[in-house]
């Protein structure tokens, strides 16, 4: 597995764990949730996100030895500006049902995290194409 395939899929996982019980533990709340208290849930989701990724990083680095220094070549960033294209669609249409649709007919605590999850999605989006892409053998 490739050096920045690695990374994908650390950026991956460790986006995905965190986040998913946070949407869960948001979704399953009987009661609308506080905006504060949807703060703090995702305040700690988010450095949760950042401890994983920070030591995924470092291990994957370690573990790479010079493969891990040396610059992304073409392909490498060809294969990330798919994924940041793909994403990017993603999340505009996240925003669109977030900032456009949604005011009108949902509470607040409902569109802040149709937002959050829409900023989720279109970063997992972006890691899973990086990831299948290398997976995949795409040369763009």
């Amino acid at each position: 597995m490739a050096y920045r395939e690695k990374l994908a899929a650390v950026y991956f996982i460790a986006m995905a764990l965190p986040y998913s019980v946070y949407f869960t533990l948001v979704a399953t709340r009987p009661p609308e949730p506080r905006l504060i208290d949807m703060l703090w849930l995702f305040g700690g989701a988010a450095i949760v996100h950042a401890v994983l990724a920070g030591l995924g990083t470092l291990v994957v680095r370690i573990q790479s030895g010079a493969e891990g220094r040396a610059q992304p070549d073409e392909r490498d960033r060809a294969i990330n500006r798919r994924g940041a294209s793909i994403a990017y669609l993603v999340l505009m249409t996240g925003a669109v049902i977030a900032g456009v649709m949604m005011p009108f007919s949902a509470p607040p605590a409902k569109i802040v995290n149709a937002a959050l999850f829409a900023i989720v999605i279109a970063e997992l989006v972006n890691n899973g194409v990086v990831l299948m892409s290398y997976r995949r053998g795409w040369h763009g």
